[in-house]
């Protein structure tokens, strides 16, 4: 389904004007970041999946080319350091990975002004995820393009509690009644039905221009997600029935 996905992107990408493209760069940036951390996983010695090959970006690259072409971790901080992407603070698999989804949501933010609500609320789950289920430490960039979104109380909570209640209103929404961490699996259902009412809306809105590229492109990837988790649920042997409407 990514690669479906990724196709219909390049397609659109293809229609657009240069202006549009652009909008479609950060939203795509994940595909990215996949290839990226295959590439740590290959570097490390470990085996990875079966024909798996890198997404072909074409014009939704960033830095894709030279990242690729980094034979170390080492090499591929320094690429992506040169880039849009920014320093990831660490040459660990963990740093590069997670400095470049807060990369993603700190370009989005700034760059696709319709999904800016949408990166705040991933920089919440990401934030959440990483601190308080992981309990790891953010590096010095990861802490301050969350920060850019969040604010630096919220980024400087000792807990959870702390954390959601000093969020700003506009990110505060994905962590209403998620009283513990444990269950932030719920507040990602609720950020890409959010991206979905959302896409719906700008889609709505019935003009030519970047809300409804935004538009198109969030309902592809609720589509593209949510085929992935029932597909994901049935070779699990399906899941609870409250489990699986929390994620329609």
């Amino acid at each position: 389904m990514s690669a479906t996905l990724l196709w219909h992107l390049r397609v659109l990408a293809g229609w657009l004007p240069r202006a549009g493209v652009r909008l479609l760069v950060p939203l795509a940036a994940g595909f990215e970041i996949a290839n990226v951390a295959s590439r740590l996983t290959a570097l490390d010695g470990r085996r990875t999946e079966s024909g798996t090959e890198p997404y072909r970006l074409g014009a939704l690259e960033t830095a894709w080319r030279n990242l690729e072409r980094a034979g170390t971790p080492s090499e591929t901080r320094a690429a992506l350091t040169a880039s849009p992407w920014g320093d990831p603070g660490g040459d660990t698999p963990w740093a590069l990975v997670t400095g470049m989804r807060m990369a993603a949501v700190r370009r989005t933010a700034v760059a696709v002004q319709p999904a800016r609500r949408w990166a705040q609320g991933r920089a919440v789950l990401l934030a959440a995820r990483e601190v308080f289920v992981y309990h790891r430490s953010l590096a010095e960039p990861v802490l301050r393009d969350a920060a850019r979104l969040l604010g630096s109380r919220a980024m400087a909570a000792a807990t959870y509690e702390e954390f959601r209640e000093r969020l700003p209103l506009t990110a505060h929404w994905v962590l209403v009644d998620i009283d513990i961490p444990g269950e932030l699996w719920r507040a990602e259902a609720r950020w890409w039905r959010a991206v979905q009412a959302d896409g719906a809306a700008l889609l709505r809105e019935g003009r030519y221009g970047p809300p409804a590229i935004v538009g198109a492109v969030a309902l592809l990837s609720v589509d593209a997600w949510r085929t992935r988790a029932a597909l994901e649920s049935a070779v699990r042997g399906g899941r609870p029935r409250e489990v699986f409407d929390a994620l329609v």
